[in-house]
């Protein structure tokens, strides 16, 4: 049994990573497009947008417009340079997605294992361990899919730039220049220049002369990023076409809401971030970070305990959470404006977007922290801690975490027996039903409009669409398909504040005021009546109206009854009108 032990002190890490990326790997190769992969921010934008591209061979075109919102720039979409990006260009897109979704995993938990090696040199054989549970743990996380990839590769940039202070080979400076073919700069690029600039001067004035090579890193940094999105940053410098993004109206709190924000920050996954921290990862970070100071009293050494490097990596976490909730003040934002006029609607607070990184590098020290102790009994509480975490991590309900929401429904729908009202990947976007649709019609390239039907699902099938999912498109359009909703915007106060005060969701809106685009299997609508200008549907170049309910004013507002389609393989029944 000691030898076991033994055995198993030296190799848990192992099985530990082993386990948890087998697990997925094996319930998605199972379940395959049966897998339920989010729709939000998800499904219903990016990965359309790469059919989209695909379908109208542009992803490697300029000058080109594609067939979504009534035809936008392609220049507005992702860029083709990035990894994650690239892989819908070659692969089907089932699979695309799930080599992003590994990828993540892998360049997370990889990246991190180098940086804490990078940084303890020749003691990191003693906490290789905990730097691989750490890693897996971050690479784990259920990150914004799109940009999991970019996520998971923060602890790379940081490497790569202690490498450039340490003046280890000009090389080091190429790698920074194409580090950006992972990342994005709205996201990440920015602050990491920030910071950046930021790390020149602390590291100026601690070893008293100017850093010259981690000056020099700024400019190359920002060269990557504008070559690898060059489409972004023509937009955002060189075209005076006026985009939604100018006219978003941005939250205005008072102090004690904004305190309540930053408190949210600290305490709760940010969407898009989740960091799953609060339930284990941060009470074990506050006991150990206790345990220290209690321990630097005793021992009347202060000085020790304000320099540990658990406590400086949770003052940063809490200064990201503090600009998060300085965002939704409207002097401090408007001040930010004026001093980055091209960055007007540009979300600063994206700082916390950093956070998850730093929660799990928090979690390694504070294991460290164990480990440091010399005793075999706390050493394997901090192995037990890292599992814990990774469970944790795994079998936590939120938005992104595509391994619990495949299990659980997939396990619902095998106990009791019925099927759940959650789509999955292979009936949300139902493209055998939208081919036999477009068969029949002789589909060629004219432009629609779904009511009930996420955009996305037409877009994806390469049908041309008036409506559309994007958060950086012309206010011009904005304002013609505000006429075209008109009926529905006039009656309903939520859409004038959903649609006119942020817009990148522009849909055909119910008249009742219900939600009609969540991916469900039955969605019930009260009031059949559609509220629309046909007059402008026709001006914009509407042809089709592809629509989950039965319409009682159809012929009032000029459209014909073209078919009704379903089949067994889809969850909807489409009402196809012409008009």
């Amino acid at each position: 049994m000691k030898r076991f032990l033994g055995w198993l002190d030296r190799c848990w890490y192992l099985f530990l990573a082993g386990g948890c990326i087998g697990a997925e790997l094996l319930v998605f190769l199972i379940f395959r497009e049966n897998s339920y992969f989010t729709v939000q921010d998800n499904l219903d934008l990016f990965v359309a947008h790469f059919q989209v591209l695909s379908h109208s061979n542009s992803w490697f075109a300029h000058g080109a417009t594609v067939p979504m919102l009534g035809g936008i720039s392609r220049d507005s979409l992702s860029s083709e340079w990035n990894l994650y990006n690239i892989l819908y260009t070659f692969m089907p897109v089932f699979w695309a997605y799930l080599t992003g979704y590994f990828l993540k995993i892998l360049i997370g938990t990889g990246s991190f294992v180098l940086l804490a090696k990078d940084v303890y040199q020749k003691a990191y054989p003693r906490y290789r361990g905990i730097a691989w549970a750490a890693g897996l743990c971050y690479g784990l996380l259920p990150l914004f899919p799109a940009y999991g990839i970019a996520f998971a590769s923060i602890p790379l940039a940081v490497f790569i730039l202690r490498r450039i202070y340490r003046k280890e080979g000009k090389w080091w400076y190429a790698l920074l220049f194409v580090y950006p073919f992972l990342s994005y700069f709205s996201y990440f690029g920015f602050f990491l220049l920030a910071y950046l600039v930021c790390a020149v001067v602390i590291v100026s004035i601690r070893d008293k002369k100017f850093c010259g090579r981690l000056a020099v890193a700024v400019p190359v940094l920002a060269a990557g990023y504008v070559c690898f999105e060059y489409r972004l940053f023509g937009q955002m410098l060189f075209s005076d076409v006026k985009t939604i993004r100018e006219t978003m109206v941005e939250s205005n709190l008072n102090f004690s809401e904004v305190l309540g924000q930053i408190r949210e920050a600290f305490l709760t996954p940010v969407f898009h971030a989740a960091s799953d921290h609060a339930v284990f990862v941060l009470p074990v970070c506050v006991i150990v970070l206790v345990w220290q100071l209690v321990a630097a009293v005793q021992k009347k050494n202060l000085k020790k305990f304000k320099s540990s490097a658990l406590l400086w990596v949770l003052l940063l976490i809490m200064f990201n959470c503090l600009v998060y909730g300085l965002y939704f003040q409207g002097d401090f934002r408007g001040l930010f404006e004026t001093f980055l006029p091209p960055l007007k609607g540009f979300q600063f607070n994206r700082t916390v977007f950093f956070n998850p990184f730093l929660w799990y590098a928090a979690l390694f020290l504070a294991l460290k922290v164990l480990y440091d102790t010399g005793k075999l009994f706390w050493k394997r509480i901090a192995n037990l801690a890292a599992c814990i975490a990774a469970a944790v991590i795994l079998f936590t309900p939120a938005v992104y975490n595509e391994f619990y929401w495949t299990c659980y429904h997939q396990a619902y729908r095998a106990v009791k027996h019925t099927e759940v009202n959650l789509l999955n990947f292979r009936e949300y976007y139902s493209t055998d039903l939208m081919e036999e649709i477009k068969a029949d019609i002789n589909y060629d390239g004219e432009y629609a409009a779904g009511y009930g039907l996420n955009t996305a699902v037409l877009e994806y099938s390469g049908i041309s669409t008036l409506d559309g999912y994007l958060g950086f498109y012309p206010q011009s359009y904005k304002e013609e398909f505000t006429k075209l909703i008109w009926p529905a915007y006039e009656r309903v106060p939520q859409w004038q504040t959903y649609y006119g005060e942020w817009g990148a969701r522009a849909y055909l809106f119910a008249g009742s005021g219900e939600s009609i685009y969540n991916p469900y299997r039955n969605q019930v609508l009260s009031d059949h009546h559609l509220y629309l200008d046909s007059e402008q549907f026709v001006k914009m170049g509407g042809k089709y109206l592809f629509s989950r309910y039965e319409l009682d004013n159809a012929e009032e507002l000029g459209f014909t009854l073209r078919g009704i389609y379903s089949n067994e393989s889809a969850p909807y029944t489409i009402y196809l009108y012409e008009i």
